[in-house]
């Protein structure tokens, strides 16, 4: 029987941690994009760059987004886990009436209202910058969900697993910011070269970028394979992350 008041005490308590710690947890991602649409506004304002046939900018931003998110998504779970591991307090969840997959739920269902609330001043702080739309909420709410859920999987599971700090910056620096940087946040696939574009092309994420950035566009339009590849790659980031804290691994006892 799912335990529904012990998922919602560690959704507030998630919660109520990122409200507590705003700086760090929505002011600190929301000034890192107004400094990067700053350079580029003043960028593009001196060389007329332009990516498809649009501003450089309008082209970055929903890329800006979705790496802002990505990499809060990442930290707020490892963070929370390896922080708890540190003080030794992850035991008082190990010992509640609650399963090792409703934690996991817990933080995946927080990460998401994080994540939503960020993306909400985030737009907010653009909107007075830039001249950006959302044309299509549905798949824009769609393709947020999946990054949220896909990188607050990788942040659990990264969080589980290890015990340092050293290892958590590790896998940030050296898996989620190569996602970042390379699945066309900043430029568009037709400028690469041949011979590595297959770099982008089975990367399920990029497929990601790609859809969200169409939300901002009158042009939208929806793929069924490339989305099945992402439903099927989400997927399996789940049922890898659940099978980790299902069995435990020698971590969680």
């Amino acid at each position: 029987m799912i335990n529904y008041s012990a998922i919602y005490s560690i959704i507030a308590y998630r919660l109520k941690e990122f409200i507590f710690e705003y700086q760090y947890s929505l002011i600190a991602p929301i000034f890192t994009n107004i400094i990067f649409i700053i350079i580029f506004l003043t960028i593009e304002s001196n060389y007329s760059l332009s990516v498809e046939s649009q501003s450089y900018v309008l082209f970055i931003a929903p890329g800006l987004i979705i790496m802002i998110i990505a990499q809060e998504s990442f930290n707020n779970p490892s963070v929370v886990l390896i922080n708890m591991k540190q003080i030794g307090s992850l035991n008082d969840w190990l010992f509640a009436p609650i399963s090792r997959l409703e934690i996991l739920a817990s933080l995946l269902i927080s990460s998401i209202i994080i994540g939503f609330i960020i993306v909400f001043f985030n737009l907010i702080v653009l909107h007075i910058l830039i001249d950006i739309q959302i044309y299509n909420y549905l798949f824009f709410i769609y393709y947020l969900i999946l990054v949220i859920v896909f990188f607050s999987c990788l942040g659990s599971f990264v969080g589980i697993l290890f015990n340092t700090w050293d290892a958590q910056s590790t896998f940030s620096n050296f898996v989620v910011t190569p996602l970042n940087f390379l699945s066309g946040t900043f430029f568009s696939i037709g400028y690469l070269p041949d011979n590595i574009k297959f770099l982008l092309y089975y990367n399920p994420y990029y497929y990601i970028v790609v859809f969200f950035r169409n939300c901002f566009s009158e042009n939208f339009q929806y793929d069924i394979i490339n989305n099945m590849f992402i439903i099927f790659f989400i997927f399996l980031s789940i049922i890898i992350t659940a099978l980790v804290y299902y069995k435990g691994y020698g971590i969680i006892k």
